[in-house]
């Protein structure tokens, strides 16, 4: 930028404008990321911003960065209205795609620590344009004014929706969390549990209220609806780990906390394995077992097993 107000004479060139899109695409992909959940369809956003970046005439331009976000917040928008249709078409609960986010994790997603896995599913319950507030405000920290012109929303109707938005999601959100060593005894105890078809132990790891949600996609086996109470999870866990020899489980970032890659003998990756833990017990269990969703974690670009769909839920 130039002075206040003035369009930057740097962003007027190809070489300028490819520049300063490639300044702020992290923020590009982070925005859309966490709006949809989605890597391809947060990249997809991000190509069609640079698009209409690329051929619109930008002397009227005075904050690149601005036009930038209100562009892909915009088309992330659109996406997720016609996402939420298709998803009721969707085989059994949908779960975000997770983005590893080791240090050398690719820089387009350096912004999706930001939010974690588990948030990311708080957010599916909010409406589109709460849930573009909410990003671009507690995520990103975006100014109020900024943030309307982003969603076509006047300034105080932003701050309202933004409260509302925070209060739905803190009630959603665990009071209580567990440390790291405490995290992976846990972890590898339940796990083990699992393998073995242990019930009475897993019900005992397991808060009274325990969430469990499987996302297969149809395309492997997982429950059909989410599973909720310490009983029937354990029952459901017992039921499919004995069926899965040998699986291993590695530990990864994925959305800034923890996971765990579970492999079978081959290498070939059978799902992910995000817990929340509050108390000493396990109080949601999320586990993505879609191959779709799961190809940055594999070793030979393949995931997951080919046989069976879903399974019933509870």
């Amino acid at each position: 930028m130039g002075e206040a107000g003035t369009p930057d004479a740097g962003v007027q060139g190809a070489e300028g404008r490819e520049r300063e899109f490639t300044r702020h695409r992290g923020l590009l992909f982070g925005v859309a990321y966490d709006m949809l959940g989605s890597v391809h369809d947060a990249e997809d956003c991000v190509q069609e911003t640079w698009i209409s970046w690329d051929r619109r005439d930008r002397s009227d331009v005075a904050d690149p960065r601005a036009y930038l976000v209100r562009s892909v917040t915009n088309t992330a928008l659109n996406r997720l209205r016609s996402a939420r249709a298709r998803r009721e078409a969707y085989v059994g609960p949908w779960l975000p795609e997770p983005v590893a986010t080791a240090p050398d994790a690719a820089e387009e997603v350096e912004r999706a620590e930001e939010v974690s896995y588990a948030l990311l599913v708080v957010l599916e319950t909010l409406g589109p344009v709460e849930r573009a507030v909410f990003v671009l405000r507690e995520v990103f920290g975006l100014p109020y004014a900024e943030i309307g012109a982003a969603v076509g929303r006047e300034e105080p109707a932003v701050r309202q929706i933004a409260h509302r938005a925070r209060a739905h999601v803190r009630e959603r959100r665990p009071r209580y969390t567990a440390d790291e060593a405490e995290r992976r005894r846990l972890t590898e105890r339940f796990l083990a549990a699992s393998a073995v078809g242990d019930v009475d132990a897993l019900k005992d790891m397991l808060a009274e209220d325990a969430l469990l949600v499987t996302d297969g996609g149809g395309r492997v086996r997982a429950a059909l609806n989410p599973i909720r109470g310490a009983a029937k999870c354990a029952r459901f866990l017992a039921a499919l780990g004995p069926r899965y020899p040998g699986v291993a489980a590695e530990e990864v970032e994925v959305n800034g906390g923890p996971a765990m890659v579970l492999r079978a003998p081959d290498g070939d990756v059978v799902g992910l394995f995000v817990a929340e833990i509050s108390q000493g017990r396990f109080t949601s269990i999320l586990v993505q077992r879609n191959p779709e969703k799961l190809r940055a974690f594999a070793l030979d670009g393949d995931a997951g097993d080919p046989g069976g769909a879903g399974e019933g839920g509870a």
